[in-house]
């Protein structure tokens, strides 16, 4: 017997199917195979929320001058402006019942009960009237500020006055009379999308607000100069004044809230759902519409 000899074994490796991409043909085409097929609901997508300002989003930085910021800080300048105008009202219906007394005391003594209530109303309600007008001013300045700055970045052209100009003129006397509304419509002209070259025309809104602010100037310093006198008609005539004065304020209060509206509105986009969808609820009059003489195939007789 022969002893066992050693085999001899060659490996040999080859890749498997599919290891290397075949090359593809030029003239091959590719064909469309269906719309996409998941074998679960994705988890992906985009979050359930309504449209907003990119800034609006939460965890996202907000930028001081955009268009959202000025929608909310118009809103906080509204409310306060409308609350301005009640304390006003509130102020002038104070003083036509301080004169009311004033008048009956001529014929006797009145109540001190009365008197009390009187002069605790009129104290409050001039009190309650600065303080809003301080808040008022600072808030719609605020505004202002911020609308013309985002008006400039929309329509590509920035107000004639700087910032710093503007607070001048609204500081300085008599050129406060003119320089706000100057202010006013140009950003008006601005958010109305018109030309840089076209002159600027207030609206119809914007000249009553202006003749409200101007009179309102005007009677600040005539109680200030009718202070100074003493005599006992001049103290009837300045309740009357006063109760003027705080209705000329109303108006302003007024205007000045349907005029940060206005703007604000020209600057944001359409709502959805302030656009009211037209439909046909009843048809009168019309001619009866003509009818086919043949019938399509497979509609029923």
């Amino acid at each position: 017997m022969h002893p066992l000899q050693p085999m001899r074994v060659d490996w040999v490796a080859t890749p498997p199917p599919g290891a290397y991409p075949q090359p593809q043909r030029r003239s091959q085409r590719l064909t469309y195979g269906g719309p996409p097929n998941y074998p679960v609901t994705p988890r992906w997508g985009f979050p359930l929320l309504a449209w907003r300002w990119p800034t609006a989003v939460p965890g996202t930085v907000e930028q001081a001058d955009s268009v959202d910021g000025v929608r909310r800080l118009g809103k906080t300048a509204q409310n306060a402006l409308w609350l301005l105008g009640f304390v006003a009202l509130w102020a002038a219906f104070s003083e036509v019942w301080r004169y009311v007394l004033l008048a009956l005391s001529r014929y006797g003594a009145l109540s001190a009960n009365v008197l009390s209530a009187s002069d605790a109303m009129v104290v409050s309600a001039s009190a309650l009237t600065i303080t809003g007008c301080l808040l008022s001013l600072i808030l719609t300045l605020l505004w202002v500020r911020r609308a013309r700055n985002v008006a400039a970045t929309l329509v590509g052209y920035g107000p004639s006055r700087s910032d710093r100009a503007a607070v001048v003129g609204l500081i300085v006397p008599g050129m406060n009379l003119v320089v706000p509304g100057s202010v006013l419509a140009e950003l008006e002209h601005a958010v109305a999308r018109r030309p840089s070259g076209e002159r600027p025309v207030p609206s119809k809104l914007l000249r009553w607000w202006w003749g409200f602010w101007a009179a309102s100037g005007l009677l600040f310093v005539i109680q200030i100069l009718w202070s100074f006198r003493d005599s006992t008609q001049a103290f009837a005539d300045g309740i009357l004044l006063h109760a003027f004065a705080d209705l000329v304020l109303v108006g302003v209060a007024v205007t000045s809230a349907l005029i940060v509206r206005r703007i604000t509105t020209l600057l944001l986009p359409v709502e959805a759902a302030s656009v009211r969808l037209m439909r046909v609820v009843e048809v009168r009059d019309a001619p009866e519409p003509p009818l086919r003489s043949v019938r399509a195939s497979g509609s029923p007789r």
